[in-house]
């Protein structure tokens, strides 16, 4: 090991150190703050069984869900940009500009404009069935997009501008969907597709668990394939890979998390766009080191965009999705600057 690789290796293992701690902190922070304030103190108090029946009631039943659900949306959203940007070659690439979320949020109204009378939006069933359609959802978003966008290769010029529209013809969908819903199905959908953790309950904690943690291990397993495709498709060829299996692979993988965490956690765009980036300047260009410090960066951004929503303008909440576009629309704008 080289001087250099040995001072990357252990700024990669302090960036992980010190992001799980600010994770914990806002951990906590969060726990705190709401409508109903509760004391450091008291947080621990109750999580260890000593709270009294309202403080268990706050926070297992209204805080607590909401928290591990961000940390989750945030990680599979943050992996999914990686992957697309790594797939693509694109900096610009991420599952809501490119359509993918509109594409699972469309399937997700769906669902909800012709089963809103057999089942809840919040009901345990809609948390594990959603992801699916969701999913299936995201799936036609992505293979649309990239069939369109083939011609002799995928040009990650074109990649973007197909996404754009495909984004835009789903979204006018979305609106003709919503206007034939009842008012308050109508509400709920609009929250949602801002990007609002509103179905914060274990039920959908649990639904999207097993997502994140059977995809983001196969994403781990696969980053030297994306590491070998950034090289470009004529020089992966020659090392033996097999461009468009791997290709697909990856963008099913970086699909299946976006469209379960659009599921759970609506339309919260460029969350996936800017959380690679800034992973990206801190560890550099190995994917192996970029997915797990992005898995971090994205839970911690999502967290703190969430506690900002609830507490900015207490008691009236934010949707979360519009606290990360305040953040990351100016660090957006940066990248287009500088995109040649």
């Amino acid at each position: 090991m080289t001087p250099e690789q040995g001072i990357k290796r252990r700024k990669f293992y302090i960036s992980i150190v010190g992001l799980i701690v600010l994770i914990i902190g806002m951990f906590f922070v969060s726990l705190s703050t709401g409508v109903i304030q509760l004391s450091p103190l008291e947080v621990i108090k109750t999580l260890v069984g000593q709270g009294t029946d309202k403080q268990e009631l706050v926070l297992f039943d209204f805080r607590l869900p909401g928290i591990v659900l961000a940390l989750l949306i945030g990680t599979g959203l943050a992996v999914s940009g990686a992957i697309l940007q790594g797939v693509t070659q694109n900096d610009l690439a991420d599952p809501g500009i490119l359509g993918i979320n509109t594409g699972a949020g469309l399937a997700v109204v769906l669902f909800i404009f012709f089963f809103q009378d057999t089942f809840s939006m919040t009901s345990t069933i809609s948390a594990f069935v959603m992801p699916l359609f969701a999913l299936v959802g995201a799936v036609f978003a992505a293979f649309l997009i990239y069939f369109l966008a083939w011609k002799d290769g995928v040009n990650p010029i074109r990649l973007i501008l197909v996404g754009i529209g495909v984004n835009a013809g789903f979204s006018a969908a979305l609106i003709i969907f919503q206007l034939k819903m009842d008012p308050q199905d109508f509400r709920q959908a609009t929250v949602w597709l801002a990007g609002d953790i509103w179905s914060a309950n274990w039920s959908f904690v649990l639904a999207l668990l097993p997502w994140i943690l059977v995809l983001i291990p196969i994403a781990l397993h696969k980053a030297n394939s994306l590491n070998v495709l950034n090289l470009g498709d004529d020089i992966a060829a020659g090392l033996g890979t097999s461009v468009e299996r791997e290709r697909r692979l990856l963008l099913l993988i970086a699909v299946a998390l976006a469209g379960a965490c659009v599921a759970a956690g609506g339309g919260i765009a460029f969350l996936g766009l800017v959380v690679p980036h800034i992973a990206r300047r801190i560890v550099g260009p190995t994917h192996q080191r970029i997915i797990p410090i992005s898995t971090l960066i994205g839970a911690l951004l999502l967290m703190v965009s969430d506690a900002i929503g609830k507490t900015i303008l207490a008691p009236t909440e934010i949707p979360v999705g519009i606290i990360v576009a305040i953040l990351s629309t100016p660090y957006f704008v940066y990248l287009l600057m500088k995109t040649k």
